[in-house]
């Protein structure tokens, strides 16, 4: 089998539909299977899923009695995945073409290519930034910080967020959003996949540290394209639990990849970040994509 896409699903039944619908449009021609990891969402998902699996014979569903978080369901798909090939794809997406065989065809070429992304679209068919460097101190420090949305596009926070990063060229990169994340099976098993101490944020990030770090390369690949609503899931969560989330995540990321006083000082800083979101709670919707682009 080609390719195995696995969706984690958390409260947006309606977008899982249109999502699923394109990929079953949009993927003739592929040997594929669906697998969908349904994280104790509250609104009809379950139903849904239950009807639409029985449907669909390359369709299967994990159901969890409680939220796992991101990257504990993505191994739980994993685990059972048949793909040589496997598309880590938000609920809150479409496929806008057949362009995804494209991207695997490139893979089969491109040995060295572990890890892939695509161009991502936002509703209003804009483009969403979806690559960035690899966190440093200085620019996460200005992040929980709130510093960005002043000096987003110079120093440390240019670095990292890649505002000149030439989207209609297809190249070599730190990281790609999770959103739309192509990764050969054989590589996820050789990193023992997902790193389960992070819950949501930076999942992806790590994985694609570890990748680099095996030698393989992470391929931005513009052919392949996506829409994205984004952020579906986590407005559903209250902001100083999404930056408490988002800090813990951080924090071991550091712990993990840097000299351990760095991840020290950001400890620091984190209290000063969910002071300053709920300060910043009467007018919250200024600040709602506090973090930019999600990486996932």
């Amino acid at each position: 089998m080609d390719l195995s896409i696995v969706i984690v699903n958390w409260n947006v039944r309606p977008l899982l539909e249109r999502c699923l619908t394109s990929i079953q449009q949009y993927l003739a021609g592929i040997q594929y299977e669906i697998i969908v990891v349904d994280n104790a969402s509250r609104d009809e998902s379950s139903q849904f899923l239950e009807g639409w699996a029985k449907q669909n014979p390359v369709g299967h569903v994990i159901s969890n009695s409680q939220n796992l978080g991101f990257a504990k369901a993505n191994n739980q798909a994993i685990k059972i995945a048949q793909g040589e090939f496997i598309l880590f794809l938000n609920p809150d997406t479409e496929l806008l073409d057949s362009s995804l065989s494209q991207a695997i065809d490139f893979m089969k070429r491109n040995q060295r290519c572990g890890i892939l992304g695509g161009r991502i679209s936002g509703p209003d068919n804009q483009l969403q930034p979806s690559v960035r460097s690899f966190p440093k101190l200085c620019s996460q420090i200005l992040i929980l910080l709130k510093l960005h949305h002043l000096f987003g596009g110079t120093g440390c926070l240019k670095k990292y967020f890649l505002p000149d990063f030439d989207y209609q060229k297809m190249q070599e990169a730190d990281q790609v959003m999770g959103a739309f994340l192509l990764a050969r099976k054989s590589l996820l098993e050789a990193l023992g996949g997902f790193d389960e101490k992070f819950f949501l944020w930076f999942e992806e990030v790590d994985l694609c540290w570890r990748a680099k770090e095996n030698g393989c390369q992470i391929i931005y690949y513009p052919l392949a394209r996506i829409k994205h609503y984004g952020r579906q899931s986590f407005v559903q969560v209250l902001p100083w639990r999404r930056q408490k989330n988002y800090n813990r995540s951080l924090i071991y990321f550091f712990t993990k990849h840097y000299p351990a006083r760095q991840a020290g000082i950001l400890t620091i800083f984190s209290y000063f970040s969910l002071f300053l979101v709920l300060l910043a709670q009467p007018v919250w919707p200024i600040f709602k994509n506090v973090h930019g682009p999600r990486q996932s």
